[in-house]
């Protein structure tokens, strides 16, 4: 690792002064100052880390991506997918979403602190494919639910689909999708969906139709009611917020949620989201997002359809 100049270090450390007094306004500007000299700061619970700047910008938060959400559609659709590491994984993503979705079809990816070198790819990526691959770049997470907003003001599709990175393409699994949303009555389409069982503790997936969730490995949603109403703030983690989501939606009268009755050309490699998360964390959130679902929809039967006897759990 290089080792940055005094006076960058210097003003790395008035940064650290100026935060731990709460003036982040000098600390914007000095963070201005040491990515002007082509160094990148990095704050840790016990300091800060300098980097060479990477050839591409870095903003500190989700909160300071663009916001279009007043702008017109500009095109039919973006898949967008969070990237936090896995480098390889990626790759095959995009590879795979390149090769097999309609070439009016955006890939809108939000890197996360460059991790594992992600962040690198993924501007090999962008300049490879100019226009069909958009890319931010952000310091820190800040959860699922906030880079789901985030990314969804960011767009200006007219269709946003949440998207994985474990969920792979293996031909045109998009259309079928956009083909449901051109029915003005369904705000989402997806690959898998779900139901609640009768005492709403526990749920297993659904058949093809019309369903009470979709899942976000892949979940094509109108942008505009994704704006109108956005995942949970208080969801850091996915599991169980995507079915959050899907109640909110159709609560809020906003359409149906639909899964294609067509096998979608689709698989789902390994899901680091779950496999190779924190299983403390991992289970903690995933408590707390389904008692948080409980909470705000339990017994409300008029978001049921019918058959949903289930007992399984996801």
């Amino acid at each position: 690792m290089s080792t940055p100049p005094p006076e960058v270090s210097a003003l790395a450390e008035r940064r650290a002064t100026a935060r731990e007094a709460r003036d982040f306004a000098t600390a914007d500007l000095l963070r201005a100052e040491i990515a002007e000299a082509g160094w990148a700061v990095a704050d840790r619970p016990d300091g800060f880390d300098l980097t060479i700047r990477p050839p591409y910008d870095v903003v500190p938060s989700v909160n300071d991506l663009p916001d279009h959400a007043g702008d017109p559609d500009t095109h039919r659709a973006s898949v967008a997918v969070v990237v936090d590491g896995w480098p390889d994984d990626l790759a095959a993503f995009a590879a795979a979403v390149l090769q097999h979705a309609p070439p009016d079809v955006v890939l809108l990816a939000l890197d996360v602190d460059n991790r594992d070198g992600a962040g690198d790819v993924l501007h090999a990526l962008a300049n490879s494919h100019p226009g069909r691959v958009v890319e931010f770049h952000v310091e820190r997470s800040t959860g699922w639910a906030a880079a789901v907003a985030a990314l969804a003001r960011a767009d200006r599709a007219a269709v946003h689909v949440l998207a994985d990175l474990s969920t792979i393409f293996d031909g045109d699994a998009l259309t079928p999708l956009l083909t449901a949303l051109e029915d003005p009555a369904v705000v989402g389409a997806g690959w898998r969906g779900v139901r609640v069982s009768n005492d709403w503790l526990s749920f297993e997936d659904a058949p093809a139709g019309e369903v009470e969730a979709v899942l976000g490995y892949l979940f094509a949603v109108r942008r505009r009611a994704l704006l109108e109403v956005p995942p949970h703030p208080k969801a850091r983690f996915y599991r169980n917020a995507d079915m959050e989501l899907s109640f909110a939606l159709r609560q809020a009268g906003l359409g149906r949620l639909v899964v294609p009755a067509v096998d979608l050309p689709v698989h789902q490699a390994r899901h680091r989201g779950y496999h190779d998360s924190d299983p403390t964390l991992r289970d903690k959130e995933s408590k707390r997002n389904y008692d948080r679902f409980l909470q705000r929809f339990r017994g409300r039967d008029e978001l049921r359809l019918p058959g949903g006897q289930s007992s399984g759990a996801r």
